[in-house]
């Protein structure tokens, strides 16, 4: 059974197709790269030389500091930090620290928030509050689509377990401030009433929005002692896999995803196989992306695959 959404089917208008989202899958992909390469797309969309543009990823293991975030929060050593072999970036997405890695969909939506009004009809442009509620409808109807009831917790950002549904055995950080010798809070696992199946921050410039979501598939949750993940000690990170009891196929959770931003921004979509073909079919040159994009690799002819 679906869990209770905040958007519902009417109030969305389905079936009122106006908007095209592309969405491209990029595989694996290091963080400094994929930033660039939304930095590269927010340019083109601000100069309406793209439409709107879902990039789904994964990335090599990084811990992410956004605008709000402590660095208390990384509780790891650097030198644990690169034993694990986990980078550290700042960016300018909202929250505070998380964690990016193998088994994590990430998601990059690169939509001009203009171009989706708001579901009671009463502004044409979408507002941040309610662009990154219909980022967690999204993740809510996908965990649903995979029989994993989630929810919203007041006051929080981001994807979690329902706690009617049965308790989560996941981690937990301890409260004290000590770091072991190791630089890592040891966890616990205790009963908790909600557990964090997906993070989300954003940045919107001129009205187009970049960074976006993070959905712990078959993620290994133990990168998440190196850090308070969003600076919450109070609650646990799971991930599809622990709450199914086995691993997933990330294509199938893509697909998903997919059909719910198609219903949810009430949008047609379209999968693109690479970079190159966006910017072909969007600007009208089918031969190769613009310079300033395949610089991106500091070299010619670059294909995003």
């Amino acid at each position: 059974m679906r869990p209770q959404s905040a958007i519902d089917n009417r109030k969305l208008n389905i079936g009122s197709w106006k908007i095209l989202i592309s969405i491209v899958q990029l595989g694996t992909v290091d963080y400094a790269t994929g930033l660039r390469l939304q930095q590269q797309l927010v340019e083109l969309r601000k100069a309406e030389k793209i439409g709107d543009v879902l990039l789904l990823l994964e990335h090599s293991p990084v811990i992410t500091l956004g605008r709000n975030a402590k660095a208390a929060n990384v509780i790891a050593s650097p030198e644990l930090l690169a034993r694990r072999g986990v980078e550290l970036y700042e960016c300018d997405r909202g929250g505070d620290v998380t964690f990016h890695g193998p088994g994590q969909i990430v998601g990059y939506p690169i939509f001009d928030l203009r171009g989706f009004a708001s579901a009671d009809g009463k502004r044409k442009t979408l507002g941040a509050v309610e662009f990154v509620r219909r980022l967690e409808e999204v993740l809510i109807r996908t965990c649903a689509d995979f029989a994993i009831p989630t929810q919203r917790v007041p006051g929080l950002t981001g994807v979690w377990t329902d706690p009617d549904h049965g308790a989560v055995d996941a981690f937990v950080r301890q409260t004290d401030g000590n770091r072991t010798d190791e630089g890592v809070r040891p966890s616990t696992s205790i009963a908790t009433s909600e557990a964090k199946l997906a993070a989300i921050g954003v940045h919107i410039s001129r009205f187009v929005a970049s960074h976006g979501f993070a959905l712990n598939v078959n993620t290994d949750l133990n990168y998440f002692n190196l850090i308070i993940p969003c600076g919450i000690t109070s609650r646990p990170v799971t991930s599809m896999q622990q709450e199914l009891g086995g691993s997933l196929e990330l294509s199938r959770v893509e697909e998903s995803i997919s059909r719910n931003f198609g219903t949810v921004f009430t949008s047609q979509i379209l999968w693109v196989e690479t970079i190159d073909a966006l910017l072909g079919r969007t600007i009208g040159v089918p031969m190769k992306a613009p310079p300033e994009l395949r610089q991106i690799h500091k070299e010619d002819g670059t294909t995003w695959a």
